[in-house]
């Protein structure tokens, strides 16, 4: 299958979504190295813009994202990946999930979710973005 990855300069997005739960973790990209690396050791890589480099997810954290399925879009140009989540959580902020504020109304945010780990005893200074 051909993934878009020129359409937004290599990348594509790839959504991170729990297998069994089928809650969104969490929102990364991949070049197609990364998507080659997902595919050949069944973790999920994602390219990273900070870094500029392949970057598996647990690789300091030891959370790792264990593939059950990629899907793709009808355009090609973005991925869907079902996982199974080992660890507490995938947030670098120490939450199960990335997406554990809410848009209020009146355009302020609140936390609806409880934290599942101490995010600065799992990374110390340097965290996983």
């Amino acid at each position: 299958m051909d993934i878009a990855f020129a359409k937004a300069g290599g990348l594509v997005p790839a959504i991170v979504q729990d297998d069994q739960t089928g809650d969104v973790l969490m929102l990364g990209f991949m070049n197609e190295d990364a998507l080659a690396e997902t595919r050949r050791t069944s973790e999920v890589v994602f390219y990273s813009r900070s870094r500029n480099r392949l970057w598996k997810k647990g690789e300091s954290s030891g959370h790792v994202l264990k593939v059950r399925e990629v899907r793709v879009d009808c355009d090609a140009d973005a991925l869907l990946v079902r996982v199974e989540a080992i660890g507490p959580g995938v947030c670098h902020e120490g939450y199960r999930s990335c997406f554990f504020r809410r848009m209020e109304d009146d355009g302020s945010e609140k936390v609806i979710e409880q934290r599942t780990f101490d995010a600065e005893h799992v990374y110390g200074q340097e965290k996983e973005q």
